[in-house]
């Protein structure tokens, strides 16, 4: 069936839901996982903020999710999974087309996601990179709530 599985990864209880629903998965399928984490700079103000500022903020970023990727494989590899890592910038084409540019690049069959199912006003204010996603992905798509409170 799936045979490579493409987890974002954010450090989010969101993100950490769709993780360990993509670990289940893959051991179950006996497929492989790759563990994406994004650096997403929009919401840096690059045209206010000095140079130095903006350098140190994404070496922080870098490390953050280096941190994050290294903590999630070693968790896959402890239960037997076949774990990649990647670290990537969203850059220009944003959070969503990253996710799925990056399935194509790796040949993941699926993208196993968390998403935390927001409706209404709030889904139009926040956007939803999951839904966009969702709908843009040429490969399945398992989207993961987090449990009502």
């Amino acid at each position: 069936m799936y045979q490579s599985l493409l987890v974002p990864i954010d450090g989010s209880a969101t993100a950490e839901r769709g993780f360990q629903e993509a670990m289940a998965l893959a051991e179950r399928l006996q497929a492989r996982l790759c563990l994406l984490h994004l650096i997403d700079e929009s919401p840096f103000d690059m045209e206010r903020a000095p140079a130095s500022a903006y350098q140190q903020a994404r070496l922080h970023w870098q490390r953050v999710g280096e941190a994050l990727l290294t903590e999630a494989q070693q968790r896959a590899k402890a239960r037997g999974l076949d774990c990649s890592i990647l670290l990537r910038e969203a850059g220009q084409q944003g959070v969503a087309e990253a996710i799925i540019d990056t399935a194509r690049q790796c040949g993941c069959d699926m993208i196993v996601m968390g998403t935390h199912g927001r409706r209404g006003l709030i889904r139009l204010t926040m956007g939803s990179d999951a839904e966009l996603v969702l709908r843009s992905s040429p490969v399945p798509v398992m989207m993961v709530r987090q449990p009502e409170p």
